[in-house]
């Protein structure tokens, strides 16, 4: 159910992760460009990994025919015109940030839909908000982004904000949303009914009673750990697990990541998703190695990319060699081809597990995941539920729905204990200072929500594993609001407008390459060296004057397909006196005559020498 008004301007979807809120901005794009209210759709994303699966979103032929639209929007980068002609495009907080001055120009050409997505990223600004003034939070990077998609917000038609919680881990507000006072003091709550406002939202316990995402079952893993402190001195071993954290806390749970106690905790969940597999091969009657979908897959969510890539070696290991390359992959923002490691692992049988450290913490659409290793230090609650959500997803390739539940093996330590209650039993909308510790008596603010790294000077030691118990996790609060009906999972890979523009634009480049080998080739022998060197550039220039002087990263897509008809068609050697009068060029128009031996200075009559 949605609370505000009809006319409304402002649209916050507060959607549990995994609910499905995906597909909010199709529907909303679909209906406001057919009624003429807007013009086009601009959806940030906090992540580039992302970009794609907003395209694939409109792509889906199966809501394409649900909600009878024919929109394309397509992953942009910061070049001119990145609608390319088509509905809108897709583009991320950093993108915006670098170059405002070109989206807020296209706001300004067309009636726009902005879409944000995860706007709890944003925090909200001390110049338009008194609370976060007083507050006087440093400038950093969020900052930095929330300072660049203001403008697009003052100046689009009609905004929708998505976010799976409406609260940050610093206690800041979130940019744009209103804010009133809260149940206690120093605590301000989301107004769900502040006037031009509509709000959806879709409650962790309606998606569950609606079948929309799967139960969680906590595996939490005791252990116990020792380290040197600054000075040199040995400590512990300590437990990771008490009812309230301690000094010991920190240190403890920052050695047992790096040590034995991480291997233990993989072990698990390496085994819990090997049997899962083993046992649906089994259901399905295929062969050891076979090939499919639906299996179950493992995430690995590491603290650091050091360690991430040590997680990656260990797994390796418990896999045939054959296998382990395909089978177990990492993707953290230094690896090459993150993206489409990411994406191989979302809609391909292989690699069945995925060791990241926070690329795929947000967003990451890859309903085969059934088990996450939570090596991670991070213990705000928005982080850990996006977390968690990545198993949440329903998998239409795993069998019927009572055969399914996300399984979450996690240090049992009691912060991470702190964010199970929390989710729990809060509403998630509320924004609070952080108090500063007071004497010594007072819990430090990273112990409130996250378990930053300790200070310089700890060194791991050793770690080891105790015991394991399992906990469900419960509902949680309604939200007393609903979300629209449930996305049908995409099965196959679509091809969304930037993948295609990427295939049309390196199908033209091998079509002029092959014209100007082809035509170095020919004038061997006959008038060698006429063509002269650099003749794919000058060919790439009679195809830019043949389509108007457009340069093949600024076509459209109806532009790159017009240029590929042209080339079947024609051959750039016979239009090179498109080339005329260009003085970049007009060594390749001399070449064009008739060719002539090259002629010297003429010769100078001998004197005769002196005797």
């Amino acid at each position: 159910m949605a609370t505000g008004q009809t006319d409304a301007c402002d649209i916050l979807a507060a959607v549990t992760p995994g609910g499905g809120k995906s597909l909010l901005p199709v529907i909303a794009a679909a209906r406001l460009i057919a009624a003429g209210m807007v013009e086009r759709i601009c959806w940030v994303v906090p992540r580039d990994s992302l970009r794609l699966q907003a395209e694939e979103a409109f792509a889906d032929p199966a809501w394409r025919q649900v909600l009878g639209h024919q929109l394309s929007v397509r992953a942009a980068d910061n070049a001119p015109d990145p609608s390319r002609g088509l509905a809108g495009y897709v583009t991320t907080y950093q993108g915006v940030s670098a170059a405002p001055d070109l989206h807020l120009a296209e706001f300004r050409r067309y009636r726009t839909l902005l879409v944000v997505d995860e706007v709890h990223h944003l925090p909200a600004l001390a110049e338009i908000d008194p609370a976060a003034a007083a507050a006087e939070p440093e400038e950093d990077q969020a900052s930095a982004w929330s300072r660049a998609i203001l403008p697009l917000l003052e100046c689009a038609r009609v905004r929708l904000l998505l976010s799976g919680t409406l609260e940050r881990a610093d206690g800041r507000g979130i940019l744009w949303l209103p804010y009133r006072q809260g149940p206690k003091t120093r605590t301000r709550e989301v107004e769900l009914d502040a006037e031009g406002w509509a709000v959806v939202g879709y409650s962790r316990a309606q998606a569950l009673a609606e079948r929309s995402v799967l139960p969680v079952v906590f595996g939490a893993l005791d252990g116990e750990a020792s380290w040197k402190d600054e000075a040199g001195n040995a400590l512990g071993p300590h437990r990771l697990s008490g009812l309230h954290p301690d000094e010991t806390t920190r240190p403890a749970l920052f050695t047992a990541l790096r040590t034995g106690f991480a291997e233990a905790l993989l072990r698990r969940a390496f085994l819990a998703v090997r049997d899962l597999r083993a046992e649906r091969r089994r259901a399905r009657g295929l062969a050891p190695g076979e090939a499919a979908r639906g299996l179950g897959k493992l995430l690995v969510v590491a603290p650091d990319q050091s360690t991430a890539r040590h997680y990656l070696k260990v797994v390796r290991q418990w896999i045939p060699a054959a296998q382990a390359e395909e089978a177990v992959q990492l993707a953290t923002s230094d690896t090459p081809h993150a993206h489409a490691l990411l994406a191989a692992f979302r809609l391909r049988p292989e690699p069945s597990v995925l060791v990241t450290v926070a690329m795929a913490y947000e967003g990451l659409d890859a309903p085969e995941v059934a088990v996450v290793a939570a090596l991670t230090h991070i213990r705000s609650r928005p982080w850990l539920e996006q977390m968690v959500a990545r198993a949440t997803r329903v998998d239409p390739h795993a069998g019927p729905y009572d055969g399914q539940q996300a399984l979450v093996f996690h240090p049992d330590d009691p912060l991470f204990s702190l964010f199970r209650r929390r989710m729990e039993t809060e509403q998630g909308t509320l924004a609070r200072r952080v108090k500063a510790a007071r004497g010594k008596g007072g819990l430090p603010a990273w112990l409130l929500d996250q378990l930053p790294a300790p200070p310089p000077g700890i060194v791991p030691l050793s770690s080891n594993a105790l015991a394991l118990r399992y906990d469900h996790l419960a509902p949680g609060p309604e939200l007393a609001m609903r979300r629209p009906e449930q996305a049908a999972a995409q099965g196959e890979l679509v091809e969304v407008p930037s993948v295609v523009e990427r295939r049309l634009r390196a199908r033209l480049g091998e079509m002029v390459a092959a014209q100007a080998v082809e035509d170095e080739a020919g004038a061997i022998g006959h008038h060698k060296g006429v063509m002269g060197p650099g003749l794919y550039h000058r060919y790439n220039a009679v195809l830019k004057r043949v389509a108007g002087d457009k340069s093949r990263a600024a076509m459209t897509l109806a532009e790159l397909e017009a240029a590929l008809g042209w080339l079947e068609r024609n051959r750039l050697a016979e239009h090179v006196h498109l080339l005329d009068g260009d003085p970049r060029y007009a060594w390749s128009v001399r070449q064009r005559g008739e060719w002539k031996p090259p002629v010297g200075r003429p010769a100078q009559p001998k004197r005769p020498r002196d005797r």
